[in-house]
């Protein structure tokens, strides 16, 4: 998983650093924070120069169903025989109908 600091991630959505920080405390974004690094957000959140679409929803229906940001992360980058792919590489292909299904019964 490639990660952005949060100035590459600003950078990458056309924004500056103060909004992305108000994109995670909104909610639109999660982050990780690897060792010894400071915060990243994961690049795959980002496309054509906008949060995924779809993202936020999820988050949101996993963060009503107790999930950590980490176990989000983890959520949307664990691949599922079910799915092609992972639940956000459905969310970049504009498949997120399905993947908010599946967060919406995760904490269940």
């Amino acid at each position: 998983m490639e990660l952005l600091t949060f100035p590459e991630a600003a950078e990458a959505l056309g924004l500056v650093v103060i909004d992305v920080h108000q994109l995670v405390r909104d909610g639109q974004l999660v982050y990780v924070q690897p060792d010894d690094e400071g915060r990243r957000i994961p690049a795959d959140f980002v496309q054509d120069g906008q949060v995924v679409k779809s993202l936020p929803a999820v988050i949101r229906l996993l963060r009503d169903a107790r999930f950590s940001d980490a176990e989000i992360v983890d959520w949307l980058f664990r691949s599922d025989d079910s799915l092609p792919g992972t639940p956000i590489g459905n969310l970049r292909d504009n498949r997120g109908t399905e993947i908010k299904r599946r967060a919406q019964v995760a904490g269940y």
